[in-house]
């Protein structure tokens, strides 16, 4: 549906509000709420679901209905797309449990395992992170259990800045690659396996189940007797421990 049917159906809907007129207006901004729900950083978290998502663009979305007056000047597009994108992002926020002093701690914290597994040449435990940056082991396992709500779990988000590809796309189809490419993504690949082979060995079952035989956290939890949430914790370290691998990675020499 293109833009100007949008806006014929809500002018429609402002001169005649029934129920009808109002539930096709918003049926024809849905495509708007999709489109901006590609164009936003989204976390794995339990609650930021693409289906959660839409449902707070959806919002948006009403209220832009709501408050939209066509004499104005602007064409409902235009009104609507900040107030979609502004409700999806507050979700969001809304999601993230870390404050800007903890943000930095969880920064430190990789740059410290990081800095760890290059003098080691081998993954570093928790404890000798934790006694890098002078903290308990307990205050470094919550640390981490709430950073990993932010970034835990998600095979989508960039392994650099906004500009590198995802963490899947990494071991992408190497048949499709040649030359540079495809050396760069055997690299890639065998960093990968390399930090994966250094993680425990429960770790390393989990990530299977979770990746590779799609078991839901709870599922996972059973297997090996711990909460739905110790598990989130781990695997989210795990992930956060394998991001900073290539992003080590990627740094030019």
């Amino acid at each position: 549906m293109s833009d100007l049917d949008l806006q014929a159906l809500v002018e429609r809907y402002l001169a005649d509000p029934t129920p009808a007129h109002r539930e096709a207006a918003v049926l024809a901004g849905v495509p708007l709420v999709r489109s901006l729900l590609g164009k936003v950083s989204v976390p794995d978290h339990p609650l930021a679901s693409l289906d959660d998502l839409e449902g707070a663009g959806l919002i948006g979305l009403v209220e832009s209905l709501n408050n939209y007056d066509a004499g104005a000047g602007a064409s409902f597009m235009t009104f609507a797309y900040l107030r979609v994108r502004g409700a999806i992002v507050d979700y969001l926020r809304s999601l993230d449990v870390l404050s800007n002093e903890k943000r930095r701690k969880a920064g430190v914290a990789t740059a410290t395992a990081d800095a760890l597994r290059q003098e080691l040449g081998a993954e570093p435990s928790d404890r000798d992170v934790a006694a890098r940056m002078g903290l308990d082991l307990a205050a470094y396992d919550r640390l981490m259990g709430e950073a990993q709500a932010r970034f835990a779990l998600s095979l989508d988000a960039p392994t650099g800045d906004e500009d590198t590809g995802a963490l899947y796309e990494s071991v992408a189809d190497p048949f499709s690659q040649s030359g540079f490419e495809a050396a760069e993504h055997d690299d890639t690949l065998a960093a990968v396996r390399g930090a994966i082979g250094q993680l425990p060995s429960r770790t390393r079952a989990m990530l299977g189940m979770y990746y590779d035989d799609e078991l839901t956290l709870r599922e996972i939890g059973e297997v090996f007797k711990v909460s739905e949430a110790r598990v989130s914790q781990i695997l989210g370290k795990t992930m956060l421990t394998l991001r900073a691998c290539l992003q080590a990675e990627a740094v030019p020499a």
